[in-house]
């Protein structure tokens, strides 16, 4: 690990509003709310320190579930940053334009932790910054390698298939496609600086952390849920 660290707020967003899985942020998983694994994975990070994590959420009970797991929960997220609709990004300006505020903490860095992705771990984290240090990136985003290759993705037009992307190459196996990766949702980071003036995470200096697909899991419906509680117990035995 180099001696200086960039300094990085980390954001762990948990809005209490779900319509594909209702309060999935704190449903159980494998007996632990489910946004606790993101709490945990921020908390065994070595770039991160507790005052530098926080939970940005509009509701009182994942508030203070978050709380009651060691999380800094520092404000309560204004309900027009909470509606259906909304990008992460006003919610991110939300959180760093606070600490700048409220506690004299201008970071180098602002990283998005979403709570549905529980197999993400602190070496995750990790190695994102590394990537992020080593190569003085603007930004960090975490891919896995795509499942299915989007090749392989159809469209119907007029109620027949079509190729979902145009392409003269004909491949007769997968192995020979070119290499594809897909957001898996798990870590985002990004110079602060560059979401204050652009709302992005991408430029041309931003680089890819490569997550394998097994932790690259994002909840968003109850089937995810299920087969998280099964890697899960998996892995104990």
């Amino acid at each position: 690990m180099p001696d200086i660290h960039p300094t990085v707020l980390a954001v762990i967003t948990a809005r209490g509003g779900s319509k594909g899985l209702p309060r999935k942020n704190i449903l159980p998983l494998n007996d632990i709310p489910l946004i606790g694994y993101t709490i945990r994975a921020a908390q065994q990070s070595h770039y991160l320190s507790s005052n530098q994590v926080i939970v940005s959420t509009d509701d009182l009970e994942i508030a203070q579930i978050a709380k009651e797991l060691g999380a800094d929960v520092p404000f309560i997220r204004p309900n027009e940053l909470a509606v259906d609709d909304m990008t992460i990004y006003p919610v991110l300006l939300h959180a760093l334009l606070w600490v700048q505020a409220h506690r004299n903490f201008y970071p180098d860095y602002t990283m998005l932790l979403q709570p549905t992705s529980p197999l993400r771990t602190a070496d995750d984290i990790d190695q994102a910054m590394k990537i992020l240090i080593d190569n003085n990136a603007d930004g960090v985003v975490s891919v896995y390698p795509s499942q299915p290759h989007p090749y392989l993705s159809k469209k119907i037009v007029d109620g027949r298939l079509k190729g979902l992307i145009e392409s003269d190459a004909v491949y007769n196996r997968r192995q020979d496609m070119p290499l594809s990766y897909t957001l898996n949702g798990a870590l985002y980071v990004a110079r602060s600086q560059l979401l204050l003036d652009k709302q992005t995470f991408y430029n041309d200096n931003t680089y890819p952390y490569i997550m394998p697909i097994e932790r690259s899991l994002d909840i968003d419906y109850a089937w995810e849920m299920h087969l998280a509680n099964l890697i899960l117990k998996d892995s104990k035995q």
